[in-house]
């Protein structure tokens, strides 16, 4: 196998994050997401459901499909870890979830309003997001294999989730200025949406599913060029049942390093409330605020741009002071955010009344995005570096398989209460006020978590 430098190394890696990147921007959160739940509540209010009602179930159905995903990835996460971790193998694992990702995604053409199934739409987004946050885990477990010196594992990171951010930023630009059509018939850009595509049977918006596939596969080439694994010798090609026990061993250990234990739970709530402010934001703004698709691809533009240059910021600063200042920095910026995303409706914000037609919640919400994009995008640069610190260095992807499960074991969580405090309030605005004592509970368990942790004294 021929020796590659470790530039090259690096800006392979880079280069999954700008690859996977669209599943979270375009998906996820700015485009299909709004797009399922408008169309299914669309659907409902044509059967006679009233208006709030239905964009709340919509809301919930959503929620409830994510959470079924997270249980699946949280139930794997860690026994792949460690697999790999006793093989040495990362790379047929990533080629595996690469193919779930792109075939998750390119199923999401065939989401047409005039024959939605909800159970199809989910199975398949739920496929292809379980193939993205998988192949995550085990690239993320190269990071400490980047550098000789931890202390640049920070700016890497950094730079890695900003080079991401940019992707993100530069597919919705693609989106909104080539395909998505504005009430106009045209695009943001003034032109006919591509290949001719009907706004009237949504092609414009669901070609965002082949879009993010085709990005993937073309992205991910520097990455597979560049990424090489180290061989573990062992008498078999799995070692499943070793690697099991080594699991066993280091879940019961746990309780011997309190800071890993600590961090792996501060991290399960505020990733879990990150992860729901990211999940629901366009669905909110789409529901609660009456904005268009296009509006909210806007919206996503705005908050990437932001998450880009303070992810570049923040690994520098990662790399001077460390990762716990930032990110107690930046859940305490999330919590307050969250506050106010609560109570911003087209009549409010902050209780406080406003005149009728005024743009203000709509510039509020906009401003709210960008600090969303900023320290959520900070956070799980440094959060990822926090853990090559916190963790055993030879087991890795096993710790990170751990810190997977961590964000994963509770992901249900943010989702399914979204989706019960939407049900039970009938409110969208209501149903994503869970998201603050999430944050909250994972700033408390910080206090016991070391800047070193426990292998690293």
């Amino acid at each position: 196998m021929l020796e590659v430098s470790q530039r090259k190394r690096i800006w392979g890696w880079y280069f999954f994050d700008w690859a996977s990147q669209p599943y979270n921007t375009l998906l996820l959160t700015f485009i299909f997401g709004p797009y399922f739940t408008g169309t299914l509540s669309g659907n409902l209010i044509a059967e006679g459901m009233a208006e709030e009602a239905a964009r709340a179930q919509a809301q919930a159905y959503w929620g409830w499909g994510l959470a079924v995903a997270g249980i699946f990835i949280a139930v794997l996460a860690p026994i792949l870890g460690a697999i790999a971790d006793n093989t040495g193998r990362k790379l047929p694992w990533i080629w595996l979830f690469s193919l779930m990702y792109f075939v998750g995604s390119y199923a999401l053409w065939w989401t047409a309003p005039q024959e939605f199934s909800v159970i199809w739409a989910l199975f398949f987004f739920g496929i292809g997001l379980i193939g993205m946050e998988f192949a995550t885990i085990f690239t993320n477990s190269y990071l400490p294999e980047l550098h000789d010196d931890p202390a640049e594992l920070g700016r890497i990171s950094g730079s890695g989730w900003a080079f991401g951010y940019v992707g993100g930023v530069l597919s919705l630009v693609v989106m909104l200025a080539l395909f998505q059509a504005t009430p106009s018939g045209n695009t943001m850009f003034g032109l006919s949406p591509l290949f001719g595509l009907d706004p009237a049977t949504k092609a414009d918006t669901r070609v965002v599913g082949p879009l993010a596939a085709i990005w993937f596969a073309v992205f991910m080439v520097p990455f597979f060029l560049y990424a090489r694994d180290t061989r573990v010798a062992g008498p078999a090609p799995f070692l499943i049942g070793q690697s099991l026990r080594d699991l066993g061993r280091t879940l019961k250990g746990l309780p011997r390093h309190p800071s890993l234990m600590a961090y792996l739970g501060s991290s399960m709530f505020y990733r879990d409330a990150l992860n729901g402010l990211y999940t629901f934001g366009g669905v909110y703004a789409l529901g609660v605020l009456g904005w268009s698709i296009t509006e909210v691809g806007i919206f996503g533009i705005v908050a990437a741009i932001s998450g880009a240059v303070f992810c570049w910021i923040s690994g520098r600063v990662d790399r001077r002071v460390g990762p716990m200042p930032v990110i107690i920095v930046c859940v305490l910026m999330l919590t307050f955010v969250s506050l106010l995303i609560v109570t911003i409706t087209p009549e409010s914000i902050l209780f406080i009344a406003i005149a009728e037609g005024s743009n203000l919640p709509d510039v509020t919400f906009f401003i709210a995005g960008a600090i969303i994009g900023a320290a959520g995008g900070a956070l799980q640069a440094s959060s990822r570096n926090m853990m090559t610190r916190q963790a055993n260095p030879e087991r890795m992807t096993e710790a990170f398989g751990l810190y997977a499960l961590s964000g994963k074991a509770t992901s249900f969580l943010a989702p399914a209460l979204i989706a019960f405090t939407s049900q039970i309030t009938g409110s969208q605005r209501l149903g994503v006020s869970p998201v603050v004592g999430l944050f909250i509970i994972g700033l408390v368990l910080l206090l016991w978590v070391k800047s070193r942790g426990d292998f690293n004294k």
